[in-house]
């Protein structure tokens, strides 16, 4: 890297500079004495996360007083040539379903514009429903015929019913 020094080495350099331990920083910042260590000898690999390793170099960077713009940039450049913690591939794109796609405007739209859209749905169901009622309600009455009431008339002139036969 073009003869400036490393991240680790200006760590480590600013540290010694200081007069400061890896368990003093490490009391200090309160970041894992091995993971100090790691950072001061560029093994990145000691991290399970490119967020770990930031955070620290940059806790790291503020506490010996060193140029953390400058520290950041120089940590993101070497980062970039590990095999661990290079940029990730672009994702493969997938074909999006129905329940994506809506979910998508779903996340776009602003709460007042959902609160709208579902009260006209909500209107819009009630007039349907209260139609299809009111046709309903008008189809059974036209079908049922307007006849007088009805009288019971016996076949039998007699008072009493005819007894079963034998």
């Amino acid at each position: 890297m073009n003869g400036m020094p490393t991240v680790a080495e200006q760590l480590r350099a600013a540290r010694e500079a200081r007069k400061l331990t890896i368990d003093k920083v490490a009391d200090l910042t309160k970041v894992r004495t091995d993971h100090l260590r790691a950072l001061e000898e560029g093994d990145f690999n000691a991290f399970s996360a490119i967020i770990y390793i930031r955070g620290s170099v940059k806790l790291y960077a503020t506490l010996l007083k060193l140029d953390v713009p400058q520290i950041m940039a120089a940590l993101n450049a070497e980062l970039k040539a590990t095999e661990k913690f290079k940029e990730p591939p672009a994702l493969v794109e997938q074909k999006k379903g129905p329940l994506e796609h809506f979910a998508l405007l779903a996340a776009r739209l602003s709460s007042r514009s959902i609160f709208i859209g579902l009260t006209a749905l909500g209107v819009v169901v009630v007039v349907v429903l209260g139609f299809v009622g009111w046709r309903h309600h008008r189809k059974t009455e036209s079908t049922t015929p307007n006849l007088p009431p009805a009288v019971y008339q016996s076949t039998n002139s007699g008072d009493t019913l005819p007894l079963p036969k034998k």
